[in-house]
């Protein structure tokens, strides 16, 4: 037995959700949209031509996407690994939701999410979070995307000091705030007391938004964003890992989707380039039987919510070029799988999320080279279990 190494490339979906008419996301494929781009000459922005992915492509991104939705993109035909197509059962298409039910967690329930009115957050628990947190009010209060409503109220909020408020399609509450003029710390600290308002409301996520600058055209968000998460209500994956006297490795904000329950060791705060060395230099020390479980999240915030194709395109290939080096280092008994969460197809209508299947590349010396078919999110985690053993311990 070898180590496992979850990785997770947030947002990149192919397309093909049974139920993602329920969503309005009937015809998104984050994936497939990126490659036909790419392919089309839409692309060429700081790159150029086809989409250029011979890891992903060999590992089996192209046939997963075939599989998905039947789609046969150009310049493909080389998959010499194993892979599966994962759809989601849970209700959501966010990121907790996705990571929850990968690792043994299906939530068939759903969050609350809120109303498409101005303004969209209710009037008590706005009222009960200003007093608490002495604030002198707030701004914003409604759907936004998050770059534009600080572009909208930043200046604002600099004059007042009432930070910015807004949600999307999500079970989010997020709060925007200067890093420096209204404090990082008091900004997690108003983000706890949201926390403890919005709980009765079942409110999955409320997220600090630092950022800095001066004005407008400056404002931009920091790494220095947190996320309050309520960890799953049952036992996972990692809290097994932990439990068989293992370690499990969180990489990027794993550890915050969990609600730092059954992580061992975190790194995060750092750009998608920096965080896959720090994962390298994990998996080195790791030991068999551990589990290194990390999420790479400019995927999803700096190109798909911003709906930037020739970004998304230039960070897969970047990614792609990285997979080699990774490669190198994995022992013949390791387990490697790379996966999604969700979908965030950046071709597509508005800023969210869309509602995908995922891919599912395999990688070990003892799988037999092949499509698996379509399976659940819960069955990648319970492939690892497997691997790891944990069934055993039961």
């Amino acid at each position: 037995m070898g180590k496992a190494i979850l990785i997770v490339l947030d947002s990149l979906g192919v397309g093909g959700a049974p139920d993602a008419n329920l969503y309005n996301d009937k015809g998104s494929n984050t994936f497939g949209s990126i490659a036909l781009s790419c392919s089309n000459g839409n692309a060429d922005i700081g790159r150029k031509g086809v989409l250029k992915v011979p890891n992903l492509e060999s590992l089996g991104i192209y046939s997963a996407t075939r599989l998905s939705t039947g789609l046969t993109l150009p310049n493909t035909d080389s998959t010499v690994g194993s892979y599966a197509v994962a759809k989601a059962r849970s209700r959501g298409k966010d990121t907790p939701t996705g990571h929850h039910e990968i690792v043994g967690f299906t939530d068939l329930v759903g969050w609350y999410t809120f109303p498409e009115v101005v303004p969209v957050f209710p009037e008590e628990q706005i009222n009960t979070l200003i007093r608490r947190a002495d604030l002198g009010g707030v701004l914003g209060n409604k759907h936004a995307s998050g770059e534009e409503i600080i572009k909208e109220y930043g200046e604002d909020h600099l004059n007042s000091a009432c930070p910015i408020v807004y949600t999307s399609a999500d079970s989010v509450l997020q709060i925007a705030a200067h890093e420096t003029a209204f404090g990082l710390d008091r900004l997690y600290r108003t983000c706890e007391l949201a926390v403890e308002i919005f709980n009765d409301l079942k409110v999955q996520r409320i997220i600090a938004r630092p950022f800095l600058g001066n004005n407008k055209e400056e404002f931009f968000r920091t790494k220095n964003r947190k996320d309050f998460i309520s960890p799953p209500p049952i036992e996972t994956l990692c809290d097994k890992v932990i439990k068989s006297g293992k370690k499990c490795f969180g990489v990027g904000k794993i550890s915050d989707i969990f609600g730092h329950r059954g992580i061992s060791e975190s790194v995060s705060g750092m750009s998608d380039d920096k965080l896959f060395d720090e994962m390298l230099d994990i998996i080195v020390k790791a030991k068999s039987g551990d589990l290194i479980f990390a999420n790479f999240v400019e995927f999803d915030t700096l190109y798909g919510h911003r709906r930037d194709i020739a970004g998304y395109a230039r960070a897969l290939e970047n990614f792609d070029k990285k997979i080699p080096k990774l490669f190198s280092i994995l022992n013949r008994e390791d387990l490697l799988v790379i996966t999604a969460d969700h979908g965030n197809d950046p071709s597509f209508a508005g800023t969210d999320h869309t509602r995908e299947q995922v891919p599912v590349l395999l990688k070990n010396h003892h799988l037999i080279n092949k499509c698996y078919g379509l399976i659940n999110f819960s069955d990648i985690g319970s492939l690892i279990e497997d691997f790891l053993g944990l069934k055993s311990h039961e």
